[in-house]
C-alpha cells in the first residue's frame, strides 16, 4: 500500500469540538473510533491540554500517520488497530470503570483512500478491485463480489447500498464481463450498461459505493458500535457521528431518536409494557452541515452531516423525553 502525503482536513471540525464540550473538559478522557489521520485527535488533545484519547481505525496507513502526527502528544494519545465497533471491548481497559466524556465516530471512506489507486476504492485511476479498509484483515474483497456472487445477489447489494435504479441491468453486465480484475475495467462495464439521460455523477459512482459498503460492512458496523458507544459514556458524555450518505445517516438518526425515548410501545396500547426508558438526550434536532466557507476549502465536507447525543444521568433515565 502505498502512502500519501495529501493534507487530510477534518470536516466540521469546530462543530466537532463545539458538539463535544472539548474546551469545557481540559482534562476530559475521549474516543476517537475512526482516526484516519488523526486530524479531529489533533485538534481535541490541542483544545483540551490535559486531555487524553484512545483512537481506533483498521486502516494500517492511516494508523501510520497518526501516529506521526499525533506522537508529540506522547501517552496523552493511545492508538489501537482495531475496528470501531471492538471499542466496547477495549475503551474500559483504557479509561477504567467511570466511563468517557466524549466519542467521536467521522463515517465512511477518506480522501487518502480514496487517492490511492492500490487500494481499489476509486475508478479515476485503475487499480485492484479490493476496496478492504485493512487489505491484512482477509476477508471479501470487491473483486471476489463481481467475479463470483450471483448475478440477483449483486443487484442487491447495488440496489440496497448503492440505491442504484440499474442494479439488475448493470449485475448482468457484470456477469457477462467476468473476469474483471480492476477499477477501471468495472467502471467501464458499469458505464456501458447505463441508460438514460446523463447524470451529474460518473455513473459507476453508486456501484462503487454499495461494493465498498458490502466489503466492509459499514452499515452493520454503524448499527452494532452506537449502543456500545453510548453506554461507554459517562453521564454528561456525548457521542457525535458524522455521516456522508443518506443510508448512514438514517442509522444514526432512528437509533439517536431511540434511545432518546422512553416508552416505544404502540400509541394505542393503554399501559406501557416495553420497560424501554432513554439513555440520551438529542442535542442536535436537525444535522449540522458544512457552511459555504467549509465546502469552498475542504469540498469532501459538502455531503458530510453531524448528529450529537448526550448520555443522561440514571435519574433521568425513568422521565426524560
Amino acid at each position: 500500500m502505498k502512502r500519501t502525503d495529501a493534507p487530510h482536513i477534518p470536516v466540521l471540525l469546530d462543530a466537532v469540538l463545539d458538539g463535544l464540550r472539548v474546551e469545557a473538559l481540559p482534562a476530559g478522557l475521549f474516543v476517537d473510533g475512526t482516526l484516519g489521520a488523526g486530524g479531529h485527535a489533533a485538534a481535541i488533545l490541542s483544545a483540551a491540554p490535559d486531555a487524553r484519547l484512545l483512537g481506533f481505525d483498521r486502516d494500517p496507513v492511516a494508523l501510520a500517520l497518526a501516529q506521526e502526527r499525533l506522537a508529540p502528544l506522547g501517552p496523552r494519545a493511545a492508538i489501537r488497530h482495531a475496528s470501531y465497533t471492538e471499542m466496547g471491548a477495549l475503551v474500559p481497559g483504557w479509561s477504567g470503570d467511570e466511563g468517557v466524556d466524549g466519542i467521536l465516530l467521522d463515517l465512511g471512506i477518506s480522501s487518502m483512500q480514496i487517492d490511492d489507486p492500490e487500494r481499489g476504492f476509486a475508478f479515476m485511476q485503475d487499480g485492484p478491485l479490493d476496496m478492504r479498509f485493512d487489505p491484512a484483515s482477509g476477508g471479501t474483497t470487491a473483486a471476489d463480489i463481481v467475479n463470483t456472487w450471483d448475478p440477483d445477489e449483486i443487484a442487491d447489494v447495488l440496489f440496497q447500498y448503492g440505491e442504484e435504479r440499474n442494479s439488475r441491468r448493470i449485475a448482468r453486465a457484470i456477469e457477462a464481463a467476468r473476469p474483471l480484475t480492476t477499477t477501471r475495467e468495472l467502471a467501464e462495464v458499469v458505464a456501458s450498461a447505463q441508460h438514460g439521460p446523463r447524470q451529474k455523477i460518473h455513473p459507476a459512482t453508486r456501484t462503487f459505493q454499495a461494493l465498498r459498503i458490502a466489503v466492509n460492512d459499514e452499515l452493520g458496523a454503524v448499527e452494532r458500535v452506537l449502543p456500545d458507544a453510548i453506554s461507554l459514556l459517562k453521564p454528561g458524555g456525548r457521542l457525535a457521528v458524522i455521516s456522508f450518505h443518506s443510508l448512514e445517516d438514517r442509522i444514526v438518526k432512528q437509533t439517536f431518536k431511540l434511545e432518546a425515548t422512553d416508552c416505544i410501545c404502540p400509541p394505542q396500547q393503554p399501559v406501557c409494557t416495553c420497560d424501554h426508558h432513554a439513555r440520551v438526550r438529542l442535542v442536535t434536532r436537525k444535522p449540522i452541515e458544512a457552511d459555504d466557507a467549509e465546502i469552498a476549502r475542504n469540498p469532501r465536507s459538502r455531503s458530510a452531516r453531524l448528529r450529537v447525543v448526550e448520555r443522561l444521568v440514571p435519574d433521568d433515565f425513568a422521565s426524560e423525553e
